[in-house]
């Protein structure tokens, strides 16, 4: 899920900057903010109706082998894009402000007045400056996509961390309960040093001691 929120999310919070104020930025903010405002359970059911039961391209529930198998693949497309939405529209809106503040500083107008190529003064200059609020975002959202999976894995019937541990919860199983938590409290934690260790890599100016 988070693969698919950081690949969809960040192009398209980028050309939303680029082209401000055009029809694809107005489009993409408005589709943004409308998944935004869906409940992740409301978005799962709906993509089951539509693509399952009457497109009948993926599986309604259920876990169908590895993921590198096409089996498996096709059970995992709907949990991933349901789980995804939410940050999807976070992570696009974070980068289209973020892009559009770094587009307006003094070194990205000299680069242009140097004659760097479009391609560089976006890509080189102003994403990397920009990515380091998104980069935040981003190990929070992981966190939300840990607590979100409770929801999604219920409706998709995946056998996952947050369907045990909602099990557990049901059948009063403690052990399991504390076990589930605290996995998910050290994969929370590991993913938030990555974050801080990609801060010095964005910016050489950052440097821990």
């Amino acid at each position: 899920s988070m693969i698919i929120a950081v690949a969809i999310g960040l192009p398209l919070g980028l050309i939303s900057a680029v082209r401000r104020a055009s029809w694809v930025d107005y489009t993409a903010m408005g589709v943004s903010l409308s998944t935004l405002s869906m409940p992740v359970f409301w978005i799962g059911i709906v993509a089951i109706w539509i693509f399952s039961l009457n497109l009948g391209w993926f599986p309604v529930s259920g876990r169908g082998g590895p993921v590198w198998e096409w089996n498996g693949l096709r059970h995992i497309v709907l949990p991933a894009v349901t789980l995804a939405t939410t940050s999807v529209a976070i992570i696009s809106r974070l980068t289209r402000s973020g892009m559009l503040d770094v587009l307006g500083r003094e070194y990205v107008t000299t680069a242009r007045a140097k004659g760097v190529p479009p391609r560089g003064v976006v890509g080189k200059h102003a994403l990397t400056n920009a990515l380091i609020p998104v980069v935040t975002v981003v190990g929070l959202q992981y966190g939300f996509l840990l607590g979100g999976a409770v929801v999604t894995e219920t409706i998709f019937a995946w056998p996952g961390v947050g369907r045990l541990a909602m099990t557990a919860i049901l059948q009063r199983d403690y052990p399991v309960v504390q076990g589930c938590v605290l996995l998910v409290a050290v994969v929370f934690v590991l993913i938030n040093l990555l974050v801080d260790l990609l801060y010095g890599w964005l910016d050489p100016r950052i440097r821990y001691e």
